[in-house]
């Protein structure tokens, strides 16, 4: 049969049905998705060496026989650290992993059996050691030694020379291949390579072209990043372009309520917070609806611009609405603004989910007849029976914990609002660009005056006593602090301390400190009691889940002690220890780490004790943990890259998101014969709704 990239894997010769359904298990159905398994790195044979001629940091190719295969509990946790120890003639090395590729994988090593090596070379306390390398066993038909060989994630059963040697008899017998989609004025700027030839040469590569392989830089794969990244910011571009067309509410920025909110506060706004707001406005004077996303770190001041580009939207007779992810947050913003914005005039309201059926009856009706003109609720404000009588603006806080569809329902209870959310979670640029790219990003990068910074120490458990005694030191100069821990309840599976059992000792092990208990599983009005408890000092010592990452606000908290540190996100870590050094007093937060961490855990920690730049925090974040991962869900258009990498690829996304731009400043519908391709393409990756911006 002719083979095309629509037919299924098993019909290629030298599958059939059963290696098909391993394919499928992977994902992988047909031809298409074959060769767009892209390798994840290559080993030059050339570059071969013995273990004693080894030095950090050497990307190297070794044989070796295999000594032994040993297994470690790290710590208290339950999970184990495998050492592969290795020797050739020259000497021995261990490769070690802090998790486990798949199942069975370390049962393959028997002693004595020769194994190929292909890895970095890593220096750990002074000795040489493989992180995480790629082990195989030595093949009879293995490539000759001048050859450049692509390594594929494994898949069980499947050694990287077989799914080699598929995705080759691929290239040999499929017989239609599509035409070249990119405009020839595209590929010519931005020297890209037709995609069948780059395809096939990313799967063939030259071996004198190695050294552009080994760091993703050979124009093969450009062509394959350049164009992952492009249908992504084409679609993103389309939206924006399609924001551009709408008619938005016309606010007429008088100024006066502004001028008398900046009076009124006992603090100097920051050149920042001024920065930010001053690109609100010129928003809200283009004519079409505002997009903005605002990054600021914990305690910048983002709540603040946002109250003032609400009151511009107020005083230009519409309303507002400011969605939080939590009742709490949601209620601190309704207490600040009724500080700072009902001495103007303005009219608040307050929806969450606990609000009483009477009470939320008034409110709804108030609403509907324009008689509120800033309301603060959680999701209960999607709900089908909220009704604006003008909605002006909408206003998400941490917007990331919202989906699309949440955020889209609130939009569309006004005539194309202005749209502004904010985040504290700072997200480096090139994943804004990527994720928001929608969006137009202000920064907030200037703390409030007289804030200090918080002094980060990270310690092992054997710490733990002194730590505590610092922290009892601290209470009795009247401060208050949080201790935090990764469980509510203890575990069977995981042997990590949790809030319950913890709160429990230390209640018992300071009898004359009152200890507060404070997680997730809680109902709403008895956190609610605890964290009322926690501000009015009648807590000292409030144990706590990472439920109190956002939205807590106690400037007499000075200390925060996170047990198991090591099992935090860098992010994560970063929030919560921005609950404390909001106050005037010098404050601390102790890292308490389990006593076996592994690189990558201690690494965390160590950047958290460096610095406390949000930013440069999450760039460090996303290099470790990917963009998937580091969004915390498999945000859309992020699943989709199969090679492109936003740290490594930073400059070819920029590129690509300047082409998708182009594209549409040159045929702002796709109309022209050399863009059907694109358009195709794009309704094919994204469906109808990709075209609505352009159509």
């Amino acid at each position: 049969m002719a083979l095309r990239l629509e037919t299924e894997i098993m019909y290629l010769k030298g599958v059939g049905p059963k290696l098909g359904e391993l394919f499928s298990r992977k994902g992988l159905k047909n031809l298409k998705d074959l060769i767009e398994f892209y390798p994840r790195a290559y080993e030059d044979q050339r570059a071969a060496r013995n273990i004693a001629s080894l030095k950090p940091d050497d990307i190297v190719s070794i044989k070796a026989t295999v000594v032994a295969v040993h297994s470690a509990n790290m710590g208290r946790s339950a999970r184990k650290m495998y050492d592969v120890v290795l020797r050739d003639s020259s000497g021995q090395i261990h490769c070690k992993y802090f998790r486990v590729p798949y199942k069975g994988y370390f049962e393959r090593f028997k002693p004595l059996t020769e194994v190929r090596v292909v890895g970095k070379v890593t220096d750990y306390r002074n000795r040489i050691e493989f992180h995480h390398p790629d082990i195989r066993d030595i093949e009879p038909d293995e490539e000759t030694k001048d050859a450049l060989i692509p390594l594929y994630t494994e898949i069980e059963g499947l050694a990287t020379a077989k799914i080699m040697k598929l995705v080759r008899l691929a290239f040999a017998q499929i017989e239609e291949w599509p035409e070249e989609v990119f405009p020839k004025w595209m590929m010519a700027k931005y020297e890209l390579r037709p995609r069948q030839e780059a395809l096939k040469e990313i799967h063939n590569p030259l071996p004198a072209k190695s050294a552009e392989y080994f760091q993703f830089k050979s124009s093969a794969q450009k062509r394959v990043i350049f164009e992952e990244f492009f249908w992504l910011e084409l679609y993103l571009a389309s939206r924006k372009t399609g924001l551009q067309k709408k008619d938005a509410p016309k606010i007429k920025n008088a100024g006066n309520l502004l001028d008398q909110i900046e009076k009124s506060l006992p603090f100097a706004m920051t050149g920042a917070q001024k920065r930010v707001l001053s690109e609100i406005k010129e928003d809200l004077a283009a004519g079409h609806p505002m997009h903005r996303l605002i990054q600021g770190d914990v305690g910048s001041g983002k709540t603040l611009v946002s109250f003032m580009a609400a009151l511009t939207t107020i005083e230009s007779q519409y309303q507002a609405c400011l969605m939080a992810p939590t009742e709490i947050l949601a209620e601190q913003h309704y207490k600040n603004a009724k500080k700072v914005l009902v001495p103007l005039g303005v009219r608040l309201g307050l929806l969450v989910g606990k609000t009483k059926a009477a009470e939320r009856k008034v409110l709804l009706a108030a609403l509907q007849e324009g008689q509120i003109d800033l309301i603060i609720g959680t999701h209960a404000l999607i709900e089908d029976e909220v009704q604006f009588a003008q909605l002006g603006m909408v206003i998400i806080d941490e917007q990331h914990r919202f989906g699309v569809e949440q955020r889209g329902i609130l939009k569309n209870k006004g005539n194309s609002p202005h749209f502004l959310v904010m985040t504290a979670t700072p997200i480096p640029r090139t994943l804004a660009m990527t994720v928001y790219g929608d969006l137009d990003v202000s920064v907030i990068d200037e703390m409030p005056p007289g804030r200090s910074p918080i002094q980060t120490r990270a310690i092992f458990e054997n710490k733990r006593p002194q730590a505590l005694q610092f922290m009892l030191e601290q209470i009795q100069k009247g401060r208050q602090a949080y201790f935090v821990y990764p469980l509510v309840e203890e575990s069977e599976k995981i042997d990590l301390k949790d809030a319950v059992s913890e709160y429990e000792k230390l209640q018992l092990q300071f009898p004359n400190v009152k200890v507060g208990l404070l997680h997730g599983k809680m109902k709403s009005d008895e956190k609610d009691k605890v964290m009322e408890q926690f501000r009015r000092n009648e807590i000292q010592v409030l144990v706590s889940t990472t439920v109190i990452e956002v939205g807590v606000d106690v400037p007499n908290a000075n200390i925060m002690l996170i047990e198991h540190a090591e099992r935090f996100g860098l992010s994560q870590l970063h929030q919560l220890r921005g609950r404390v050094g909001r106050g005037e007093h010098k404050s601390f937060c102790i890292l308490i780490m389990g006593y076996a961490v592994s690189e990558e855990g201690k690494q965390r920690t160590e950047m958290m004790e460096k610095t406390s730049d949000g930013f440069k925090i999450a760039e460090f974040d996303l290099e470790m943990r990917g963009p998937g991962e580091f969004m915390g869900t498999k945000q859309s258009g992020l699943a989709g890259f199969k090679l492109a990498n936003l740290v490594r690829d930073m400059q070819i996304l920029q590129d690509a998101r300047a082409a998708a731009f182009e594209v549409l400043k040159r045929d702002p519908k796709l109309i022209f014969n050399d863009h059907q391709g694109l358009k195709a393409e794009l309704l094919r990756e994204h469906g109808p709704t990709a075209l609505a911006g352009i159509a």
